[in-house]
């Protein structure tokens, strides 16, 4: 009789949790699709915060001098242990793009310093800059100075590269190893247009994807594609005064490259439709202590695509105690 009589009281008490169930997480749910409809790049940024945290490696923020002025905000990811690593996004990019990577290079051993340059991610963009190579490169040194780095491995990626080169030029008694990932900063021949890094069409935004990846680029959902839009209106303006900074070509790296002398690692996707993986090739011999690694089936975004590839070659060069100098290799998939 007991056992009847508690049944229906199971029955309830579970009628009960399901009804809350729908009250409560049935809402949430819904707000969160509808937050993803409206604003995906800022819950993909956020998604991608989380994770980073989970890895150990989490936001912080600084004041630098940047542009005549003394007190620009400049947010960084932090985290990891042992011997630093400053990593330095390219053009329209921000830190979270090294978030593939970043959780490789903690794992093995190294301290991560990734930060927004100014004008990009969460950063400040002051009006006044003009966002020159130099004038990112002297941010990168004045974030290291705050963070008083005295002793660094310094890695770039595209414009991140042209800048990482400048500051081991600039101050090369700090560079420990220097990185580049398909990067620009010698002179190439452009094939593409310039403004499609201020996509605001659907098609310059699948153009500027099919450069950026090594085969077809997926299509871009519509609801992506407006925040993308929305976003280049707010910000493209520093792309655009950055782009026409580099075009000038007085910050270009040409016959300026022996001057390196730190161990240097080159890593470039063999299918990089943006910068071409000639340019590595004759970075890799003007720097005649290189090393160049050449991965089959990446493209521009090698760092973010091909990173479980590419970690253990990292790791291994900013390890070992003895690197080969001149060698080249071409990694299969």
């Amino acid at each position: 009789m007991a056992t009847t009589a508690a049944a229906p009281q199971k029955r309830r008490r579970l009628w009960r949790v399901f009804r809350w169930l729908l009250l409560v997480v049935v809402p949430l749910l819904a707000v969160l699709i509808f937050f993803a409809l409206l604003r995906p790049l800022t819950l993909l940024v956020a998604a991608t915060q989380v994770r980073l945290w989970f890895e150990g490696i989490h936001s912080e923020y600084m004041d630098i001098p940047f542009a005549g002025s003394n007190q620009v905000r400049v947010h960084y990811f932090e985290g990891g242990s042992g011997d630093p690593v400053v990593l330095v996004h390219g053009l329209g990019g921000r830190a979270e793009d090294w978030a593939n990577l970043m959780p490789l290079l903690v794992r093995g051993h190294h301290r991560l310093y990734a930060l927004d340059l100014p004008g990009y991610g969460r950063s400040a963009w002051p009006r006044n800059a003009s966002y020159s190579i130099a004038e990112e490169s002297q941010a990168v040194e004045a974030f290291m100075d705050q963070l008083h780095l005295a002793h660094t491995d310094l890695a770039g990626w595209s414009m991140g590269g042209w800048i990482a080169m400048q500051v081991a030029l600039d101050q090369p008694q700090r560079i420990r190893r220097l990185l580049v990932f398909d990067s620009a900063g010698i002179t190439f021949n452009v094939n593409w247009n310039t403004a499609l890094f201020e996509p605001d069409t659907p098609e310059k935004l699948r153009e500027l994807d099919n450069l950026l990846w090594p085969t077809p680029a997926p299509p871009v959902p519509g609801f992506i594609q407006h925040a993308i839009f929305r976003y280049v209106g707010q910000h493209g303006w520093v792309v655009m005064r950055n782009m026409d900074s580099m075009l000038t070509g007085k910050a270009l790296l040409d016959h300026k490259l022996g001057a390196l002398k730190m161990p240097t690692l080159i890593v470039w996707g063999q299918q990089d439709h943006l910068i071409p993986v000639s340019v590595g090739e004759q970075i890799h011999r003007d720097v005649p202590q290189s090393e160049m690694e050449i991965f089959v089936g990446c493209g521009h975004l090698a760092a973010e695509q091909c990173a479980g590839r590419i970690a253990p070659v990292v790791n291994g060069f900013l390890d070992e105690s003895s690197p080969a100098p001149g060698r080249e290799a071409i990694v299969p998939k």
